[in-house]
């Protein structure tokens, strides 16, 4: 029995040290520090959350229309235009025969899962409500920062943190009352992407050191573009959505069309948008501590609320403001303390 008792601990600690050895990062790297810029960064994260806040509208003024993955292609297949160019004026194609890592890998796919779940999650919720869910991200970023960059995060940050994923409950509760046709796990929906996306964030800053945000962004669009094309293989004609009627599932799996003209022209927008905010993004992360820029992401939260009354006419509810605010004041509780350090922390391992 004992030795059946330590299998799952071996096994665990197998994985563990696989995990390392396909994610490592080539010592000499490794040994140079991070960029350091974080003003830049704050720049940057603003301008990417004004960007992501009319990606969103657009992708969910489309969710009727056409799949997902049919939006995701050809906004990628445009953005990385848009990445390339940046690359090129960062420093030259040729940054990209850099290794790659399992790390990068990682990344790549965290940001498509992320954005596949939010997106699903925008066909059926409200643009506000469903950004307001999705910033407990922020939240999680600090917390993860802990765990994988070692950040150290004292016991007030971690108690705004807990406050935070009250306030996500307290929301959800709220949302699954007021909205009685609405499953709970379709509600969860932009908490599993907020998750995914907290990952790849601090993957980014890991990345540093090694990579540029050109790289990052170029790489973020072909995880994109290779996802879709997936998609399209295997469910492109359309026929796992005959098989429900959900309104998230439509959307994911609806049968591919050919747009319309009138629709490129939006298309193109959506796809320069998406390229500009793979590279702020990563740039962001690259030059400042994931855990002082994240609480700024809030920016888009006022933002997604605008977009959802001018365009769709959505307004939340007031019994779902008490949700948002808890969840507001621990991101900007956790940005206060981050701001008071004014030196580094040393990173642990």
């Amino acid at each position: 029995m004992a030795g059946v008792c330590r299998w799952p601990r071996r096994a665990a600690r197998a994985m563990v040290q696989a995990m390392a050895q396909t994610t490592a990062i080539p010592a000499a790297a490794a040994a140079r520090p991070r960029p350091d810029r974080p003003r830049l960064g704050l720049a940057l994260i603003v301008l990417a959350m004004v960007l992501i806040s009319i990606n969103d509208m657009l992708i969910k003024g489309y969710s009727d229309s056409y799949p997902l993955h049919q939006l995701v292609l050809i906004r990628s297949m445009i953005g990385i235009f848009v990445a390339l160019a940046l690359l090129q004026i960062e420093g030259g194609w040729r940054l990209l025969l850099a290794p790659i890592t399992g790390l990068h890998v990682a990344r790549a796919l965290l940001i498509a899962f992320a954005n596949i779940v939010f997106f699903a999650a925008l066909a059926v919720l409200p643009l506000g409500t469903a950004t307001a869910i999705f910033f407990v991200a922020p939240l999680m970023i600090t917390g993860f920062s802990v765990l994988l960059l070692g950040e150290q995060v004292g016991a007030r940050r971690l108690t705004a943190i807990v406050v935070g994923f009250v306030g996500v409950l307290v929301r959800l509760d709220r949302e699954a009352r007021g909205l009685g046709d609405v499953s709970v796990w379709l509600l969860s929906l932009p908490v599993i992407a907020a998750a995914a996306y907290a990952l790849m964030q601090v993957l980014t800053r890991r990345l540093a050191s090694i990579s540029s945000a050109g790289v990052l962004a170029v790489q973020i669009h072909v995880a994109f573009i290779a996802v879709s094309l997936a998609f399209f293989m295997v469910a492109g004609d359309g026929r796992f959505a005959e098989r429900s009627t959900d309104p998230a599932v439509q959307f994911l799996l609806r049968a591919w069309v050919w747009p319309d003209a009138a629709d490129w022209p939006w298309f193109a927008l959506i796809g320069v948008v998406g390229g500009s905010i793979g590279y702020a993004l990563s740039q962001a992360y690259r030059l400042g501590r994931a855990a002082s820029i994240a609480p700024f992401e809030y920016v888009a939260l006022p933002l997604a609320v605008f977009w959802g009354w001018v365009i769709f006419g959505e307004w939340p509810a007031s019994r779902m403001w008490l949700g948002i605010a808890l969840i507001v004041a621990a991101g900007l509780y956790v940005f206060r303390r981050e701001g008071g350090r004014t030196k580094p922390v040393p990173r642990r391992g």
